[in-house]
């Protein structure tokens, strides 16, 4: 599997873009299987489910005003946030037949990744809190009380997309904008489920987070996003805009 580590990309729109395209390249055989890594910008990605509220414009607005910017997710759920304080995740597989294993890929990686918090300390662990925001079945949770990382995916032919995103710092502002994004939804929650990693282990920095994050994949193979990818994400972006 290759390693990509994209930088700034000005946009959270082109941000899911790039991986609107890396989906598609892999799909059709142009690229291999690839762990993409990143650093996003402070966001809140709307699933499809959330477009059809009547409170959608507002809650895209509630996004905006906190300084998040808006965009539609490309796997499904609903409204996540996370911030500068985050790292990205996309692990993309070339799969002849991506309807098979989903849940097994969704247990694998949720795994994965509790491991790569443990080893830094947290009681990471896997499954849904009660009341947590954007729920799901295979969330990476801390103590069984605070969502940590989610995750979800998005299958064509020929590829499949599992999508997360890890709050390392700043717990306050993801809380304070899910909760008028949520209420413009009308979304019932619980605010405590809501944290980022250095509530739970002090100190925590974005690099050692990232660094285990990577280091749970074992041997990987470094690589560019290259021209035709990043062309690719800019014909793409559009779709992710709300």
């Amino acid at each position: 599997m290759r390693l990509l580590r994209t930088g700034e990309a000005g946009s959270a729109a082109l941000e899911l873009a790039i991986s609107h395209a890396l989906l598609t390249r892999v799909s059709k055989g142009e690229l291999p299987s690839t762990l993409r890594v990143y650093r996003p910008r402070a966001t809140v990605a709307f699933g499809k489910l959330d477009r059809l509220s009547p409170g959608y414009e507002a809650a895209v607005a509630a996004a905006r005003e906190h300084g998040y910017e808006p965009v539609l997710r490309l796997p499904g759920g609903h409204a996540a946030a996370y911030n500068a304080d985050s790292i990205g995740i996309d692990v993309v597989w070339a799969l002849d037949d991506p309807a098979t294993g989903t849940h097994d890929r969704f247990a694998t990686e949720g795994d994965r990744l509790a491991g790569a918090l443990r080893d830094l300390g947290v009681d990471a662990r896997v499954g849904e809190v009660p009341g947590e925001y954007c729920p799901g079945a295979y969330s990476v949770n801390a103590r069984g009380r605070v969502k940590l990382i989610g995750t979800a995916q998005r299958l064509v032919r020929g590829a499949a997309l599992l999508g997360a995103s890890v709050v390392v710092g700043g717990g306050a502002s993801i809380r304070a904008v899910l909760r008028d994004v949520y209420a413009a939804l009308e979304f019932e929650w619980d605010e405590s489920t809501a944290g980022a990693l250095d509530e739970e282990v002090p100190g925590l920095t974005l690099e050692a987070v990232e660094a285990s994050i990577i280091a749970a994949y074992g041997d990987l193979e470094p690589a560019d996003l290259g021209e035709d990818t990043l062309a690719l994400a800019h014909q793409l972006k559009s779709q992710r805009e709300p």
